[in-house]
């Protein structure tokens, strides 16, 4: 077997064991302080304001090390306050263009992804 046949198969290999490794987001609605659910209330009760807010997540080393992931909490604190609750809660997680460029361009050292948190204010 010539020498550029096991070199290929090297790269191919480190590569695909890059591609296993990821970037993993946890999200914890439990230490948020607010009562937080992903379907609307049973009572219907009216939205007293829908919201979204986008949130960066930078990842180093193909996904290995995080160097900032977004806080849900922080996200929420201006809009829950008192007995308010937030309905519908829904949480993306993508790579936009400009993530996947970055990440190109870096080699897969810095690979950020965009975070969306949408969702209804309810409550008093």
């Amino acid at each position: 077997m010539p020498w550029y046949w096991r070199t290929a198969t090297s790269v191919v290999l480190a590569v695909g064991l890059f591609g296993l490794t990821g970037c993993a987001l946890t999200f914890d609605a439990g230490t948020l302080g607010a009562n937080v659910t992903v379907a609307s209330p049973p009572d219907n009760a009216p939205c007293t304001a829908e919201f979204r807010r986008s949130r960066k997540a930078v990842y180093l080393l193909w996904g290995l090390v995080p160097a900032s992931s977004p806080s849900l909490e922080r996200a929420l604190a201006g809009q829950v306050t008192g007995t308010q609750s937030v309905a519908n809660l829904r949480i993306r997680v993508r790579a936009r263009f400009t993530d996947l460029l970055i990440t190109g361009l870096t080699v897969g050292l810095i690979s950020p992804r965009s975070v969306s948190f949408e969702g209804c204010v309810v409550g008093q």
